[in-house]
């Protein structure tokens, strides 16, 4: 039997801990506010959360009978790799739920998994498969596995996630696809397992509930015939650069390039999108038969000059 490499064990300890940011209880209270009134009668998971640590778990069991929830469940995920050479007992994770038979417990009872804990194993996805909304902050690592994962078993959620997944491959499609969504507010400070803290400037909630401000159509006041020379061409995609969102012109019917911070205002009933440009088109859209590479190369420039990534848009006819 070939021996694990130490060196591998140490990475995988290493990306573990540079994915374990525990979320701030007064950033989850000023988001989980805005949907107070669709967790009522429903069985909530925090699927990647150490009960005993997370301020996820600690808001729900404040807020049980307030929210109205049927049921809170939180598993923990056990670092089996940062105790290859320990007790196999000290590698499993456990669960907490709690309901309203328990919700006034001190101590909740704690059930030992068979596994790790790991949101991917299988005694989680059949806790996932109970549940109605999943709520947590997953590793930035596996963001895009978690959110496949969420999509599969066709779950509820609010989760925390970086910016730039907007970007990724098999996100940014769900978002074009009202699949997903943006929340309401930021997260800009995380607690360390050392106890220490680290801000970021671009973290955010990403949903597939209700969110009200999706419904708000977006005040628009300036026009493009009277301003053509304010909205000039891409070298290599049919599509207008807007600079600033206020700008989007009332009277364009083509595809324009907007800020990605556009999608904090989207109204799906007044635009769709279309793609993302960066130094490529994500999704390809406008498809010829010239050379990828050649075709793509300068796809968010302006006479030769790069813009920063943009989403495509149109209006709704």
């Amino acid at each position: 039997m070939k021996k694990p490499s130490s060196n591998k064990s140490l990475h995988k300890a290493k990306d573990i801990k540079n994915d374990e940011f525990y979320t701030r209880f007064d950033d989850i209270q000023a988001e989980l506010n805005f949907y107070k009134d669709q967790f009522k009668g429903k069985v909530i998971y925090c699927n990647c959360d150490d009960p005993a640590e997370s301020a996820f778990i600690d808001f729900f069991k404040l807020n049980f009978d307030y929210l109205g929830i049927k049921k809170l469940i939180g598993t923990r995920y056990q670092k089996s790799n940062l105790f290859l050479f320990a007790d196999p007992a000290r590698r499993n994770g456990y669960r907490l739920e709690i309901t309203a038979k328990n919700k006034d417990d001190k101590k909740p009872v704690k059930i030992n998994l068979k596994g790790d804990g790991d949101f991917r194993s299988p005694e989680c996805i059949e806790l996932l498969e109970e549940a109605d909304i999943v709520i947590t902050n997953p590793p930035f690592s596996l963001f895009r596995e978690y959110v496949a994962q969420l999509m599969k078993y066709n779950k509820k959620f609010l989760i925390i996630g970086n910016d730039n997944a907007i970007k990724y491959k098999g996100i940014f499609e769900l978002i074009k696809e009202n699949k997903v969504w943006l929340g309401y507010t930021r997260a800009k400070e995380f607690y360390r397992p050392d106890g220490s803290t680290q801000k970021f400037g671009n973290v955010g909630w990403y949903t597939n509930l209700d969110v009200k401000k999706r419904h708000e159509e977006l005040f628009l006041y300036k026009t493009y015939k009277d301003n053509k020379k304010d909205y000039p061409k891409y070298d290599n995609y049919d599509a207008i650069e807007v600079s600033r969102i206020k700008n989007i012109p009332m009277d364009y019917e083509g595809s324009m390039g907007v800020p990605i911070t556009f999608l904090n205002k989207h109204n799906p009933g007044q635009f769709d999108i279309i793609d993302l440009l960066n130094r490529y088109t994500l999704l390809d859209t406008q498809k010829t038969n010239e050379d990828v590479r050649a075709r793509h190369s300068h796809t968010c420039n302006i006479n030769g000059k790069a813009v920063y990534s943009r989403i495509v848009i149109k209006r709704k006819k």
